[in-house]
């Protein structure tokens, strides 16, 4: 979509903390930008896992609940099948050449995307502005979002 001086823009709202969850917003931020389009990612509930720097090289894959990765949940459950996916997973993101998530977060960050904390979400989780990665912008109410957000094209992941 484009604003009213007819530049294009994405709103991307990330929403969930796994390592699987992080790279879509990422590649699409990523495509944007190199297509000259106008950027705000929005990290909210579990998404804060992304940008949080204690947590943001542990991401880890969940199999349960997630029918695509054909395996039964019951056996989701089983101890260390959560990191066995991550890793597997972390292979296959190596093997196409993408960038571990805290690189790719820079990349897509010197492009010169906006990423935005969820200030309900900092609350909710007694969070603070030091305990971000150092792309992100701020720590904005969901009113200030749609400000941010205003005649862009919103994805929720």
């Amino acid at each position: 979509m484009a604003d009213g001086n007819g530049a294009r823009k994405l709103a991307i709202i990330n929403s969930k903390g796994t390592l699987d969850m992080a790279y879509p917003g990422l590649v699409l931020a990523n495509a944007a930008r190199m297509d000259g389009i106008e950027v705000v990612m929005f990290y909210t509930f579990w998404g804060m896992d992304i940008i949080t720097k204690d947590k943001q090289r542990k991401l880890l894959v969940t199999p349960v609940g997630n029918p695509a990765m054909g395996m039964p949940n019951l056996i989701g459950v089983i101890p260390g099948v959560q990191h066995m996916a991550t890793s597997m997973m972390k292979r296959k993101i190596e093997d196409l050449d993408l960038p571990p998530i805290d690189e790719f977060m820079e990349m897509v960050h010197d492009a010169g995307a906006k990423f935005y904390a969820c200030k309900m979400s900092v609350d909710m989780m007694g969070l603070d502005e030091d305990d971000f990665v150092p792309q992100v912008e701020a720590v904005v109410s969901a009113m200030d979002f749609m400000d941010l957000a205003e005649g862009a094209q919103v994805i929720f992941i």
